[in-house]
């Protein structure tokens, strides 16, 4: 078996082949630019290998923020290969975007602040040099952070959660989550284009051409009302809150009020509890009494969207001791979830394996994430369940130990599926294996 500290050295060393300069790209080749969440998750890592790099990440994310408050969800870099690329997206002629930047048009979820304060953690514990630089750039990073999460809330909000307009901006592309809600999207007139991520990745394990048709189509729509925030929600088909995003925005006002709070700024700590709080409440509030789990809702439709995925179950990120909250955990560690029998390791897969829409190979539809293995790994050693976050821990560092750093795996064998060496994956193994948190 794969030792700790090579599996360690290996997940480093991606970070350095993928790293290119100002940013490190998703993937080395199907990902050749920032995306977002990507890059606030890829800096937790980075900064256990060095603070200044990991704030070198989070500060080219923030210099992309549109005028609007937005940071979008893909800053490109020079390398070609990607469809669709900053032409294709038409944001150069888009209502906030700043000069000098080239960007998608269509945001991500707000991992950013959660970021930012695990790094300032890590800082702080190396201190010197690494804490002065760390507090400047937060103290910096402050309003920008901020306008985001106020963006979220007020473009973006409806009913005190978050919506979206695109299943890219909720990070899980072709989840299940959004059939219902792709099915209204019109395609009578069929998009020419070439899709270069089956360049790099097989097409089974990638969304279909008949998905990509309404990714684009509904690019088309924004890019006719230059992505305004207020005409786009007139022209799209797709409108939808997202409860798991809604979550995460949870987490990262909490995280920006302790910063705020640390820099002696608490009218900035204040509006980011009461976010918090109203979030929360928002989302506890689309729980399905039958199933327990969270709920996204489909603004165009007017109906509730309750297919059983991982989304469900924001709740249990947020944390909480709730009757609802630990149903739903009681629910995540059972049977149908990271319990199912035939689970190679005991993790969450993106969709329960005993479900009709299970697609065990393909993208948001089955497979199991390392980044989303962290992730509920973190919250529930932040909300006091060490049991579980162990646990998770310890699976998530066997499904790596083969060294691929897959993109996301086969939920009953564990193989490596879509992108090698993907970034975030390696972020994953190296925050566990570094930090103190999981000692």
């Amino acid at each position: 078996m794969t030792s700790d500290t090579e599996l360690l050295e290996t997940a480093s060393a991606v970070l350095r082949d993928n790293d290119l300069g100002s940013m490190i790209k998703a993937g080395p080749s199907l990902y050749p630019h920032q995306w977002s969440w990507d890059a606030a998750f890829v800096a937790i890592g980075l900064a256990q290998l060095s603070v200044p790099r990991a704030l070198a990440e989070l500060g080219t994310v923030l210099a992309g923020q549109w005028t609007t408050g937005m940071l979008p969800h893909i800053i490109f870099s020079d390398q070609p290969g990607y469809f669709p690329d900053f032409d294709d997206w038409g944001t150069a002629n888009a209502v906030g975007l700043p000069p000098g930047v080239r960007s998608s048009g269509i945001c991500q979820p707000p991992v950013h602040a959660i970021a930012l304060d695990l790094v300032l953690d890590q800082a702080r514990r190396a201190g010197g040099a690494n804490r002065r630089i760390a507090e400047e750039f937060a103290a910096e990073a402050l309003p920008r952070l901020a306008r985001w999460h106020e963006w979220l809330s007020t473009a973006r909000g409806y009913d005190d959660v978050v919506e979206i307009h695109h299943g890219w901006e909720s990070g899980m592309d072709n989840s299940p989550r959004w059939d219902e809600v792709y099915a209204a999207v019109d395609t009578s007139r069929r998009l020419e284009f070439e899709r270069l991520d089956l360049n790099h990745a097989a097409a089974a394990e990638r969304p279909t051409d008949d998905e990509y048709q309404r990714y684009i189509t509904l690019i088309e729509q924004m890019k006719s009302v230059r992505f305004d925030d207020t005409r786009v929600k007139e022209v799209l088909d797709f409108r939808v809150t997202d409860v798991f995003l809604s979550a995460i925005l949870v987490l990262a006002a909490e995280s920006l009020a302790r910063i705020a709070t640390d820099l002696g700024h608490p009218e900035v700590a204040e509006v980011e509890r009461a976010r918090a709080e109203r979030t929360r409440a928002g989302v506890l509030a689309t729980i399905d009494p039958d199933t327990g789990l969270c709920r996204d809702f489909d603004i165009r439709a007017n109906r509730w969207l309750d297919t059983e995925t991982m989304g469900g179950f924001a709740a249990v990120l947020m944390g909480g001791d709730d009757p609802a909250t630990v149903r739903q955990r009681d629910l995540l560690r059972g049977e149908r979830w990271c319990g199912h029998p035939e689970m190679a390791f005991w993790l969450p897969p993106t969709v329960s394996l005993d479900s009709p829409e299970l697609k065990p190979r393909e993208y948001w539809r089955g497979p199991v994430w390392p980044v989303m293995n962290w992730l509920f790994s973190w919250t529930a050693l932040r909300s006091g369940h060490r049991e579980d976050a162990l646990r998770w821990r310890a699976a998530g560092l066997d499904q790596l130990r083969d060294l691929t750093f897959g993109e996301y795996y086969e939920p009953r064998t564990g193989e490596t599926l879509g992108s090698p060496q993907q970034s975030w994956s390696a972020m994953a193994a190296i925050d566990w294996l570094s930090h103190p948190r999981w000692s």
